[in-house]
């Protein structure tokens, strides 16, 4: 079993070798906000590593017990944060549910996916914080349920100030398994990257709209 305090590294260094972040601070990537980004992250690949997945499913499952263990519903959300719930909960031997980004336009129109009652405390799995706004609206919908969404848990945060201000303002607490800090420091280390992209990746999580002009 990993230990609590090398979860980041571990988990950094795992998404890097599936390839699941990819690093080019030579040549970045353009987000759909026009943002110019060293950084590209799909934690949806660790779905089809099943010793990657359940390593994240541990360490979920490892910090839910170490400081959520009132936890009584593991919830996702969609799309990507489906899978690791089911994973955390059959781990905890939890009930899941899963919560839409808008409800479905159909039958009961519900936007949560399973069951959350008034009264429960319910952990939100996620896989990807950048600006919080997604994952920030599925705890919402937990309050609106008369449940209490203890925390909002993640694979990996960009630590954008944007992002870590909304989760405050929200006074909802985040974890993440793994962040971009972590992920600097094993990619330095691991060969993936050079010290001078290591100065560049950092500039960008400084001043992201800057990065790249």
């Amino acid at each position: 079993m990993i230990e609590l305090n090398e979860i980041p590294n571990h988990i950094a260094s795992q998404l890097l070798k599936i390839k699941a972040v990819a690093l080019r601070p030579q040549q970045p990537f353009t987000w759909t906000s026009g943002i110019k980004s060293p950084i590209y992250c799909d934690n949806r690949l660790t779905m089809s590593y099943p010793e990657i997945r359940n390593d994240i499913a541990e360490a979920f499952a490892a910090i839910i017990r170490d400081q959520y263990p009132d936890a009584e519903v593991i919830a996702g959300t969609a799309t990507a944060g489906i899978p690791h719930a089911a994973w955390v909960a059959q781990k905890l031997n939890l009930p899941m549910a899963y919560i839409r980004d808008k409800a479905k336009g159909h039958g009961k129109e519900n936007l949560i996916e399973g069951l959350i009652t008034e009264g429960q405390k319910v952990v939100v799995i996620e896989d990807l914080i950048s600006t919080g706004g997604s994952s920030i609206k599925a705890a919402e919908a937990v309050r609106v349920a008369g449940a209490t969404p203890l925390a909002v848990l993640a694979i990996f945060s960009y630590q954008l100030n944007k992002g870590i201000k909304a989760f405050e303002e929200a006074g909802i607490p985040l974890q993440t398994l793994s962040n971009y800090t972590a992920l600097m420091d094993v990619a330095l280390a691991e060969g993936t990257i050079q010290e001078s992209d290591f100065e560049l990746l950092k500039s960008w999580r400084e001043d992201p709209s800057s990065f790249g002009k």
